[in-house]
């Protein structure tokens, strides 16, 4: 799996996530796991890239930056 598709499944994951409402809980759980794996999955993808984020906000910023989307929030 390349980083840009590591990334675009994250951030697809994040936008799925935000979509779902407060009733769809057991959605949103199995959501939620998923997009922790492909976090999980998208910060490897860049520390074997030579990309250092201190955190992970700055990785989830830096998904966004290469899928080409705004960050809503």
């Amino acid at each position: 799996m390349t980083l840009r598709e590591a990334a675009q499944i994250y951030v697809d994951l994040i936008r799925l996530e935000e979509s779902l409402g407060d009733d769809q809980w057991q959605a949103r759980e199995e959501v939620t796991m998923l997009r922790s794996k492909y976090h999980d999955l998208f910060a490897d993808e860049l520390r074997k890239s030579g990309i250092h984020c201190a955190n992970r906000f700055e990785a989830t910023r830096r998904a966004f930056e290469l899928t080409g989307e705004r960050q809503i929030k």
